[in-house]
């Protein structure tokens, strides 16, 4: 039985053969009366809107959507931690990119899923302000205006940033609403590739190149791969989202499990072992920022304020075209290809808040995970450290927020006063400040789940556990036997590879870990390889400096290669 729309009293539905693939069955619409000579294509998919007012549009047929939109986190912005009970979510956390959202609003709030979030007084329990087009379109015409609160372009064209030439034009509402569809890459890209600010800002493993990436770059999501939406992972169902930055019960590697089971690595219980310890992203994330776009990795909010010979804001670029310095801002570095560093985490985090003690003479964690080598809970994970410098109230102790964004002279990228900007800033939120304005060196850290690279190019044994690799065990907590243990697991430091002067022989020499044997091979072509005479030598019950040397090979290339072997 075909459901009535109550816009559609005036239409006559004439049932007709589909040709297109996009969605069955179909019907064209033959209008009367008052609507007679307006058209609508077959192939649109929604072709029944005849005039797009809001998510009230929507949820004549969705009639629970913008309600359950309203009980995630993407609508809140706010979270409460059940074990500590701190109040997160971005309308109450700080952050050392750009800050806070508290008082600049029309800004931060071109990505939310609401319309119309201007300031304080927002009603998040108006379901008339649900913006259902920005995560459903596939048209790729809708975007929210940069500082419009949420807001697209609806009449006139506006130019953002100003004086800049670039015309973002009115977004045609009735088309985006009649072609929506499923969530996809680009949707949720739109802002979680651009989140603090840019392109490759926050996270490391998000950004731009992840909109249709390789195989290569994301072996889940990549268009020549498995081409995953977001969704597949994600979706929880009554569009709640499943992966969070805030504590959570689960960590983040039983994403992986969901799909792949306690035991991924079939017939190699040595590699599923590493699972009780070792997060799958570990292993399998080898670096960030590897699409060819260099991710922020510091953020400096002190050099603010600083302009041209003109008297104009200046922002100066690196050579692969990264700001590395904007008079807004202050000053950024920027890397490609980044090699994580690794910290245990449980799922918990605690984050610093304004009522947090901080002092300029350490650096202030503001997200500190927890767990460690006691914790059996706990996985190794790797992690982007984003460092930064912000204003913080140097007579109360405290971190604040600042008042960047707006019209009026208190807003800093105003006045350019950080005194004033703070002051507006605490005001806003009913908080008292002492002065003076001083900076204070601060880092978060964000654990990577994405550009997952193919199997073939995961780590190997001797990325983790040789002499000077990625992974340092001590300062994960071991003890210093296990550790020195666990960093030489698979490999060794050779010492010396040198041929003896006059007698025309190679030498190698490496210490041996206690207890282990070892072999030395030779190869031709590095395909074949046997054991070269006299080529076995054991170490001692400590470190035993050992060495083997053979004539050189007078006719053709000679590889060599050392196994340890077990005990």
């Amino acid at each position: 039985m075909r459901k009535r729309f109550p816009s559609m009293k005036a239409l006559r539905m004439i049932p007709l053969p589909w040709t297109s693939s996009r969605t069955a069955p179909a019907e064209v619409l033959i209008l009367t009366g008052a609507l007679a000579g307006f058209m609508v294509q077959a192939e649109t998919p929604h072709r029944f809107i005849l005039k797009y007012e809001g998510s009230q549009t929507c949820t004549r047929c969705h009639e629970s959507a913008a309600r359950e939109v309203m009980a995630t986190v993407h609508w809140t912005w706010s979270h409460t931690d059940p074990a500590s009970g701190q109040q997160l979510g971005k309308n109450h956390v700080i952050n050392n990119y750009c800050i806070a959202i508290a008082s600049n609003e029309p800004r931060c709030t071109s990505c939310h899923v609401g319309l119309g979030y201007a300031d304080k007084t927002f009603d998040f329990s108006d379901p008339t302000k649900v913006d259902c087009l920005v995560c459903h379109d596939t048209t790729g015409t809708y975007k929210k205006f940069p500082t419009g609160a949420g807001h697209p372009v609806y009449d006139t064209p506006k130019e953002f940033p100003a004086g800049s030439g670039n015309i973002w034009p009115p977004v045609d509402l009735l088309y985006v609403a009649r072609n929506v569809g499923k969530t996809s890459r680009a949707t949720c890209g739109a802002c979680h590739f651009y989140g603090g600010g840019g392109d490759a800002v926050k996270h490391g493993d998000l950004d731009s190149t992840m909109t249709n990436p390789t195989r290569e770059l994301d072996v889940h999501m990549g268009v020549d791969g498995l081409n995953f939406s977001c969704a597949v992972c994600h979706n929880a169902g009554e569009h709640r989202i499943t992966g969070t930055s805030y504590p959570s019960t689960t960590t983040d590697d039983q994403l992986c499990q969901k799909c792949h089971g306690p035991a991924p690595h079939r017939n190699n219980p040595t590699l599923n072992s590493h699972l009780a310890r070792v997060a799958c992203q570990t292993c399998h994330i080898p670096a960030f920022a590897r699409g060819g776009k260099a991710t922020k990795m510091t953020w400096d909010w002190s050099t603010a304020g600083q302009k041209g010979p003109d008297g104009k804001n200046k922002v100066v670029k690196d050579a692969a075209g990264n700001p590395i310095y904007d008079t807004q801002k202050g000053s950024f570095t920027w890397q490609a290809n980044v090699v994580p560093e690794y910290r245990w985490s449980n799922g918990d985090t605690t984050f610093v808040t304004l009522d947090t003690p901080v002092s300029a003479a350490e650096r202030v964690t503001i997200n500190r995970l927890h767990g460690s080598v006691a914790n059996p809970k706990a996985r190794i994970v790797p992690v982007k450290r984003f460092t930064g410098r912000q204003p913080y109230d140097a007579g109360r102790g405290r971190l604040v927020v600042p008042h960047l964004f707006g019209s009026d002279p208190d807003a800093y990228w105003k006045s350019y006063d950080w005194t004033r900007a703070v002051v507006a800033g605490q005001a806003y939120l009913g908080r008292e400040f002492l002065g003076p304005v001083g900076f204070v060196e601060t880092e978060m850290f964000w654990v990577q789940n994405h550009m997952v690279a193919p199997k073939e190019k995961a780590l190997r044994c001797t990325d983790c556990h040789v002499p000077g690799s990625r992974l340092d065990f001590l300062a994960l907590g071991y003890a210093p036997e296990r550790a020195a243990r666990l960093q030489t697991l698979a490999g060794f430091e050779i010492s010396e590879v040198r041929v003896l002067p006059g007698v025309g022989r190679l030498k190698l020499a490496w210490t041996g870990t206690p207890g282990y044997r070892y072999q030395v091979q030779v190869s031709s072509d590095l395909k074949q390889w046997s054991d070269a005479p006299d080529g076995l030598r054991v170490s001692g019950t400590t470190a035993t400096p050992l060495a083997w040397d053979e004539p050189l090979a007078a006719t053709s290339a000679r590889f060599y290669r050392i196994l340890r072997l077990n005990q």
